[in-house]
C-alpha cells in the first residue's frame, strides 16, 4: 500500500486480456471522423489552467496516477531490446514517461503536447535525456512530423481526449520508420464507474434523467481491433487498474480538476450543487470502503504495436507445421 497525502493508493491487476485482430476493411489514412466528442479547445483550456495553478504545484500533487502508469509503461518499453536514437512522446504534459528513460535506452525524447504551459512545467534538469519540446495538437500528427521519421512514439494517457482516435493510429502509424514501434496508455471504458453510477442515480433521482459526466472510453477489444486496421502488426493489448481511496468524491472531482481530466464533452451540462451532493452521497453507500474512504478505479489499456517491415517474423503459414500436435499432448 501506497500512502500520498491523504489519498492511499492500492495497485490491483486484472487477468490480462489480449484481444484479437479484426478482419475489417484497413482505415483510410485520408477519412476523417464525423463526430466531434470533445471540445478540444476546452481540454486545451482545462490543461493550461491545471498547470498554471498555484504556478504548476497544484498539478504536481496530483501525478501520483500518471506517475504510475508510466512507471508500468517503461518497463513494457524496456522489454523491447533495442536502444533508440529518438523517441517521440505524443500528448506528454510535462514528460511524465520521458523523465524515466535513461541512456541506455534512448538517446533523445521529443515532448509533443497542445498546452504550451504543461508541456514546459517541469525544467530540462528532471530528465536524464536530451530533451526537445514541440507545442502541437495531437490530433493533427502528420502537420507536426514528417511520414516515416519516427524510431518510437509513444503516448501515456492522451489518446482518450482525441476525437478521431482511429485517425490518430494511422497517422502514428504513419509517421512510423519501417520496423518502428508504437507504445501508448490510455484510460478504458471502467474508469470512474465509482463515479459515473453515483452520479447517475443522483440525476435520475433529481432530474429524472442522465447526462454525460464521465467521457465515452474505449475497450481493449476496441483497442486491438483498430490498431489492427491502422495497418499495425504483432499487436499486444493488456489491460491493468489502479484503485485509489479518497475521503470522499469531492476530493477525487477537485484532483480530477487539477490533472486536466475534467469533463470535456461536446454539449456537456453542468448540474447544480444538490444533484452533485446526492451523487456524493451515493457514492458513499454504494461504494464506500469500511474506513468511509470512497474508492476510484482507474482502468488503463496498454497497446504495443509495429509498423509492419520485410524483416519482421511472419507466422508460418496454415498447415506447415512439421510436428503432430498429438505426439506433444
Amino acid at each position: 500500500m501506497l500512502t500520498l497525502a491523504r489519498r492511499r493508493i492500492a495497485y490491483t491487476a486484472r487477468t490480462r486480456s489480449y484481444a484479437s485482430v479484426s478482419s475489417a476493411s484497413p482505415i483510410n489514412p485520408n477519412s476523417v471522423g464525423p463526430f466531434q466528442v470533445f471540445d478540444r479547445n476546452v481540454k486545451h483550456m482545462q490543461k493550461e489552467r491545471a498547470a498554471a495553478r498555484d504556478g504548476g504545484a497544484r498539478s504536481r500533487t496530483v501525478d501520483y496516477v500518471r506517475d504510475e502508469i508510466a512507471d508500468r509503461m517503461v518497463e513494457r518499453f524496456q522489454d523491447i531490446k533495442r536502444k533508440f536514437n529518438t523517441v517521440l512522446d505524443l500528448g506528454s504534459g510535462p514528460g511524465h514517461f520521458s523523465k524515466l528513460l535513461d541512456s541506455e535506452t534512448t538517446e533523445k525524447v521529443i515532448l509533443l503536447d497542445s498546452s504550451e504551459k504543461l508541456l514546459y512545467r517541469d525544467s530540462d534538469s528532471e530528465f536524464e535525456v536530451k530533451v526537445e519540446r514541440l507545442v502541437a495538437d495531437e490530433e493533427n500528427l502528420l502537420q507536426t512530423v514528417r511520414p516515416n521519421s519516427q524510431e518510437a512514439i509513444v503516448s501515456c494517457l492522451s489518446l482518450h481526449w482525441v476525437n478521431d482516435l482511429p485517425g490518430v493510429l494511422v497517422q502514428i502509424k504513419e509517421a512510423l520508420q519501417p520496423d518502428g514501434v508504437f507504445l501508448g496508455a490510455l484510460f478504458g471504458g471502467d474508469t470512474l464507474f465509482e463515479l459515473r453510477t453515483s452520479l447517475q442515480l443522483a440525476e435520475v433521482e433529481r432530474e429524472g434523467g442522465i447526462s454525460p459526466h464521465v467521457s465515452p472510453m474505449t475497450d481493449s477489444r476496441d483497442m486491438s481491433n483498430l490498431l489492427g486496421r491502422a495497418g499495425f502488426t504483432l499487436l499486444t493489448v493488456d489491460v491493468d487498474e489502479i484503485k485509489v481511496a479518497y475521503p470522499s468524491m469531492w476530493e477525487l472531482m477537485e484532483d480530477l480538476q487539477d490533472m486536466g481530466e475534467s469533463n470535456a464533452v461536446v454539449g456537456r451540462f453542468v448540474h447544480n450543487n444538490v444533484t452533485i451532493e446526492t451523487g456524493v452521497d451515493s457514492s458513499t453507500e454504494l461504494h464506500g470502503n469500511e474506513d468511509g474512504t470512497i474508492p476510484a478505479t482507474f482502468q488503463v489499456i496498454y497497446v504495443i504495436g509495429w509498423k509492419p517491415a520485410p524483416t519482421q517474423p511472419k507466422p508460418l503459414e496454415r498447415g506447415s507445421a512439421q510436428t503432430n500436435l498429438k505426439d506433444v499432448l
